[in-house]
């Protein structure tokens, strides 16, 4: 095997270009951010200005060093940017809430479906009509036509997930709808472009190469979301297990994403779908948290990202639209394509009985192309498929259509909040991330089957959101513990049982580091606290809450909390107790009274003679 390194020369070009581009990137990016814009409008703008269209122009010698035509430095560089966008798309998957999506699941389909059908067919007309002058040559009129479809039908999954990451949008309803669009989209565009790439070098359809593409990608969502998943888990249950080290999280991060982009790129889809489906598949393991994917994501937006985008302008040359037919046809297909994107995605939208507002808000998100087009176009570049011409107008318009997104989406959302229901969601979701114990994640309860354990489970499963999952974990004999009793007062969340050998507090203490909110401990009634329930509290890396029912129940379940006490004076623990009792007034209408209980100032006389009064003030809330 013989492996030939790059030159001294190819790789100080390589590094300079780097340097070039990450800076001028970075720096527009923050212009953008600075007048109120996403960065990534800065980012695509920085490859335009330092491609053939600007510095190609005014230094062609700079831009000829700077970016020669070399596979080996070309591919040095294309490489750090697809890294990029798969970066990029990983971090998305771990945002996307498939659970709301799947609240959402019919106006998904008809969403995505007429955000894809409608410009499909506008664009295959455009491409029928355009001149013999943007065909590629000995291309047939409808291979040249389908390319169009695809360049126009496709929306940009890493375009719309960073304009939606930066404007703060990623939890809406409609951000939502839009990453499970996009997804569809990317599914889509992939297969379509190999589908129309076979037709384009063999003149004809291969069924075989389709049906494997097909297949296969069923075969991968189904062994992903199983077996994948379980890999998942153990490996990030161990990394906990062991102390939690980023360095172990990240490992598991960039192996899954390594190879379930392998996956993809085998079966003709490209690497970032598989990236976004391993996103999604770490976000939905128990023993996950963003801290998980916090650095990962902390690069992305700082280095590699900005050079995926500024990348995408490098090979774009403004200067083929200098004759007026040119200009034409490009304004009309960047206006076909916008106005049919937008169109099929309210259509969907409005068979789905969303809001208009929301419609358009999918309209003008879905509106983005950018990495897809632009892949489209230069596999038809390189097909023969397109020319310059073609080539310069499609990746034109996908940059266009990305550049105008985010102004038109802030105008779209201006003034509108939302539903109703989105509103109190979003509420929710912010108290919960702001909360210190109630949080939504998964919480631990250590159960002997008897009734303080039950009494706790109730607490649990009125106080936490209807989402939490719940581990019960018992140490020793488990036959007097009825999980179904535990079941019927968590009121149907999921529920795991674990049963183990060890003492009870070490049990406890090697669970708790497996990603748990709280730990909540039924105690006995009445005396002091039991010892292992104060070895629990002592050696706990997470916050614990001790339930001790009233001596009046004798041994019976309360059957509601109507009135709580809440003792309040500033300190750690009275945060968490608050929202305790807030959670549970919340979700019952507990009248609560917070109890604030001063020392009452001593008079001169008793400073005197050194005694204090009694401490009687109370101020209520």
């Amino acid at each position: 095997m013989s492996l030939n390194p790059p030159t001294e020369h190819q790789l100080l070009v390589f590094w300079v270009g780097l340097l070039v581009i990450l800076v001028a990137a970075r720096l527009l990016g923050a212009v953008m951010q600075r007048i109120g814009q996403p960065a990534v409008i800065g980012e695509l703008a920085a490859g335009l200005i330092l491609g053939p269209s600007v510095l190609g122009k005014l230094a062609p010698d700079i831009t000829d060093w700077l970016f020669p035509a070399d596979d080996v430095q070309t591919g040095m560089l294309f490489t750090v940017g697809w890294l990029g966008v798969l970066f990029l798309l990983v971090s998305t998957g771990f945002e996307t809430d498939l659970g709301l999506i799947g609240r959402l699941g019919r106006a998904a389909v008809i969403v995505s479906a007429g955000s894809l059908l409608v410009p499909a067919i506008a664009g295959f007309a455009v491409g029928w009509f355009l001149p013999m002058a943007f065909v590629g040559s000995d291309t047939e009129r409808y291979i040249f036509a389908l390319f169009v479809a695809a360049a126009l039908s496709i929306s940009s999954l890493p375009v719309i997930a960073k304009i939606l990451g930066e404007m703060g949008l990623m939890r809406r309803n409609f951000g939502q709808l839009t990453l499970a669009a996009g997804m569809a989209n990317d599914v889509i565009g992939w297969v379509a472009l190999g589908l129309i790439a076979g037709l384009a070098q063999a003149g004809g359809l291969k069924l075989d190469k389709l049906a494997f593409t097909v297949v296969g990608l069923i075969v991968f969502f189904v062994v992903a979301f199983t077996v994948g998943q379980r890999v998942v888990d153990t490996a990030l249950k161990r990394v906990r297990a062991n102390g939690g080290d980023q360095l172990s999280g990240m490992t598991v991060v960039l192996v899954t994403t390594l190879s379930f982009g392998v996956v993809t790129q085998w079966l003709h889809v490209e690497a970032v779908l598989g990236a976004f489906i391993a996103g999604v598949i770490l976000a939905r393991s128990r023993f996950a948290e963003h801290e998980l994917i916090r650095p990962l994501e902390t690069m992305t937006a700082a280095v590699f990202a900005p050079i995926f985008f500024a990348t995408a302008g490098l090979r774009v040359d403004l200067g083929l639209l200098a004759d007026g037919e040119t200009i034409m046809w490009a304004l009309i297909v960047l206006a076909i394509a916008s106005l049919s994107k937008f169109l099929g995605s309210i259509l969907g939208a409005q068979l789905s009985f969303l809001p208009l507002r929301e419609g358009a808000a999918l309209g003008v998100g879905l509106n983005a192309r950018g990495a897809l087009e632009i892949v489209i176009a230069t596999v038809g570049l390189s097909l023969g498929v397109l020319n310059d011409r073609s080539y310069t107008v499609i990746v034109l318009m996908a940059m266009a259509t990305s550049m105008a997104a985010p102004p038109l989406l802030r105008r779209a959302l201006s003034g509108w909040e939302g539903t109703p229901e989105e509103r109190q969601r979003l509420d929710m979701e912010a108290q919960l991330a702001s909360n210190i114990v109630v949080r939504g994640n998964r919480i631990l309860i250590p159960t002997k089957g008897d009734v303080p354990s039950l009494l706790a489970a109730q607490v649990a499963g009125l106080t936490w959101p209807a989402e939490t999952a719940v581990t019960l974990l018992t140490a020793g004999d488990a036959s007097t513990v009825d999980v179904q009793a535990h079941r019927d007062v968590l009121f149907g969340r999921a529920v795991d049982h674990d049963i183990v050998d060890t003492p009870v507090a070490d049990a406890v203490i090697a669970e708790a580091v497996l990603g748990y909110d709280a730990i909540v401990i039924g105690a006995p009634t009445g005396g002091e606290t039991s010892e292992y329930v104060s070895e629990i509290m002592r050696r706990s890396p997470i916050p614990v809450v001790i339930v001790r029912g009233a001596a009046s129940l004798n041994g019976r379940l309360p059957w509601a909390f109507a009135r709580a006490l809440v003792p309040v004076n500033g300190s750690k623990s009275a945060k968490p107790a608050l929202e305790l009792a807030t959670q549970l007034s919340s979700h019952l209408g507990t009248q609560l009274l917070q109890l604030h209980v001063s020392p009452t100032p001593p008079t001169r006389m008793e400073s005197l003679i050194g005694e204090r009064g009694p401490d009687r003030a109370r101020h209520r809330a």
